[in-house]
Parts: structure tokens; C-alpha cells; sequence
């Protein structure tokens, strides 16, 4: 029991911080956050812009989660489906890593659609998928019957657990998000972001690989 409850925690740990990294990563979006307040001149902006970028990613966690969460198979196949979404995300990380391309049709996107911008983004750079073979691992530490009997108790659990996972995935990454935007508004300005710009990508996509081969290595 306390090898379980220490991987759930190893689990929901990997998930915040995963969140955490999400809301620091510029590619996620908060740089836009503080130029609609630098251009709007009010810091109301800035969080309007937070939370429209912190729905858009919740839906795209979810559209990758729930799905899962919806299987009856879930229970039978649940390894075989961690071992395919691990090596899934490592397969993805690897690309990222071989290739600096942007899919070209985020840049078409208007400043005011910020929700779908962070949806289609969470999607297009596998931050959504990220979260699958952890929240398949975090499945395995929970107790359910059993068999296809216990399979509408098994998915009614798993749905909440998979809109546990995005949010509190969602919330480490307003957290972080919102701080650093905030600070770069009020005490550094957004030449500071054109100045010192850093570039993530290539954690990023190391990150990918480290999670899709930690997913490959708890299933086997």
C-alpha cells in the first residue's frame, strides 16, 4: 500500500511539474498575456489573456484525457496502452528534437482568439499528450474492480480523475505562467522578453523523451 500511494504522489508531482514548466515555456503563451496589457495599458488585461490561454489548454488536456478515461478496455489493456502512448511521446520528443518547425498555422491565428491559440498549441507541441502515460500510471495506483462488470464505475472514476489531472496540471501552469508574466509587465517591460529571449524548445522535446521512457519503464 505504501509503495502505491508513493507512486500516485511520484504521479501528481510529475504532473504539476510538468504544469509548472508549461506556464514558464514562452511557446505556451504568456508573452502574449503581457503584451495585451502593455498595449491595453491595464493589468486586468493580463489576466483576461491568462485565462482565456489556461482554457484553451484545460480543453486540449482533456480532449487527450477523457478519451481514455472512456474506454471499457481501459482495464484489460491498460499497460499495452501506456507502453503504446510512452513510446508514443518519445517518438514525438525525438522529431522535435531532429526538427525546428513551427506548424505554420498557429501564426494565423488573431491575438483574440487567445483560448483556441493554447488549445491547438497544447496540441500541435504534445504538451496534452505528455500527461497520458502519467495519467495511465496514476490509474494503475487506483483500486477498481475488477473485470467489465465494474467498467461504468471504472469510467465514471477515471473521467474525474482525468479532469483532476488537467486541472491541477492547468493550475501549476497559471501559476507559473501568471507570475512570470506579471513580473515582466510591471517591472521589466516587453523589451525585456525581445532582449533576453530563451528558447525551450529543445527541453521541451528532451522532456518529452524523459516521460515517454520513465512511462516505458514503470509498465514493463
Amino acid at each position: 500500500m505504501s509503495e502505491t500511494l508513493g507512486g500516485a504522489a511520484g504521479l501528481w508531482l510529475a504532473v504539476v511539474a510538468s504544469g509548472l514548466y508549461h506556464g514558464i515555456n514562452p511557446g505556451m503563451g504568456w508573452p502574449l498575456a503581457v503584451s495585451a496589457a502593455l498595449m491595453e495599458r491595464r493589468p486586468g488585461a493580463l489576466w483576461r489573456a491568462l485565462c482565456a490561454l489556461a482554457g484553451g489548454h484545460l480543453a486540449a488536456m482533456l480532449a487527450m484525457l477523457l478519451p481514455f478515461a472512456a474506454m471499457t478496455l481501459l482495464v484489460e489493456w491498460q499497460r499495452e496502452l501506456q507502453i503504446g502512448s510512452g513510446t508514443l511521446v518519445i517518438g514525438l520528443g525525438l522529431w522535435l528534437l531532429a526538427t525546428r518547425r513551427h506548424p505554420r498555422f498557429l501564426a494565423r491565428i488573431p491575438p483574440s482568439r487567445l483560448a483556441l491559440w493554447s488549445f491547438l498549441v497544447a496540441i500541435a507541441h504534445g504538451a496534452a499528450l505528455m500527461l497520458v502515460p502519467i495519467y495511465l500510471g496514476i490509474c494503475q495506483t487506483v483500486e477498481t474492480d475488477a473485470g467489465h462488470a465494474a467498467a461504468d464505475r471504472l469510467m465514471r472514476g477515471n473521467a474525474g480523475l482525468a479532469v483532476a489531472v488537467a486541472t491541477a496540471h492547468t493550475a501549476a501552469m497559471m501559476a507559473a505562467g501568471g507570475a512570470l508574466s506579471w513580473g515582466v509587465y510591471r517591472w521589466l517591460g516587453l523589451k525585456a522578453i525581445t532582449r533576453g529571449w530563451f528558447d525551450l524548445d529543445r527541453v521541451w522535446a528532451a522532456s518529452l523523451v524523459v516521460v515517454g521512457a520513465i512511462a516505458l519503464a514503470t509498465s514493463l
